[in-house]
Formats: structure tokens, sequence, C-alpha cells
């Protein structure tokens, strides 16, 4: 299966361990805006924390996932979310308009287009985090091991690099 292919296992494994990270971060500090990004190397973490932060957090997150807290491998931040959201949304809407040739027609289907979106939406919610769950992060760490964390640029938005290794 795709999924299992190493350079997306890979990828997914570190996806779950850049949200666990970022719980485990936001646990410390509930009102810093944090972000993350992942690749089959590791993953950023950007915010205004610090080095140290980073490194305990990364370190947790990797242990509480070994202990089986796969919920923290899901985030409501996730890229995954809002992907989800607009494409059903965005789908649905389109559906409703097609077919509308003219301006009133348009006018018309606006109503129902507009619904349709809501109901993306509302469909999107539980969703996103299923993709999560099943598609855009894998839990399981398997030999996974951090490598290094570093710090890669200073100020307002530190971005820091956490490297792993299979």
């Amino acid at each position: 299966m795709i999924l299992d292919l190493p350079l997306v296992l890979q990828t997914r494994r570190n996806h779950a361990l850049e949200h666990a990270t970022l719980h485990v971060l936001s646990a410390k500090h509930p009102k810093k805006r944090l972000a993350g990004h992942s690749n089959p190397s590791g993953y950023f973490i950007l915010g205004d924390v610090s080095l140290e932060d980073v490194t305990e957090a990364s370190i947790q997150a990797l242990r509480l996932l070994r202990l089986g807290d796969r919920d923290l491998a899901i985030h409501d931040g996730c890229g995954t979310n809002y992907a989800t959201t607009a494409l059903l949304a965005g789908g649905l809407a389109w559906l409703g308009m097609r077919g509308a040739r003219s301006t009133y027609g348009r006018i018309l289907r606006m109503p129902f287009a507009i619904g349709l979106a809501l109901a993306g939406t509302a469909l999107s919610r539980p969703l996103g985090p299923r993709l999560q769950q099943r598609v855009t992060t894998e839990a399981d760490m398997g030999e996974l091991k951090i490598i290094q964390v570093r710090q890669t640029a200073h100020g307002r938005m530190s971005v820091h690099r956490v490297i792993t290794e299979s």
C-alpha cells in the first residue's frame, strides 16, 4: 500500500510526532501561536519557544506516543482539516452552481450552493481528524528516533528543526 512506502511512512510518523510535540508545547505555553511542517527527515516547529522547550517536548511526545497516547497524533490545526473543509465545501458549492447558464440562474442557485457549502463544512469536521488518523499521520513510531533538534532562525517566529531517523 502507498501509505507504507518508506518515504511516505516516515513522513506520516514525523507528522504524528510533530502534532504530539505541538500538543506538549501548547500545554506548557497555552497562549503561544505555534505551527509545524513535516517531511521524511523530520519536522519544523515555528513559534516563539526556546530550543530547550522544543527538545524536551519532542522527547516527551515520542515517549507518550510509544506509550500508546495515539490521540496526540491528531491536531485541530492540521492542514488536513483545512484541506478537507475547502475541498468538501468548495466541491459541493461548485456542484450546486453547475448547470446554471445565465446570471439569473446563478442567482437562483446561490442559496442552494451556499447550503451545500455549509453541509460540506459540517461533514468535514469529523472527516478531517479521521483522515489524519488513517492517512496523513501514523501514531506507531516503529524504530523512529530523534537525532537532533536545532534552532534555524531566531526572533518572534523562531524556527526549530527536529531531525529524525527510522
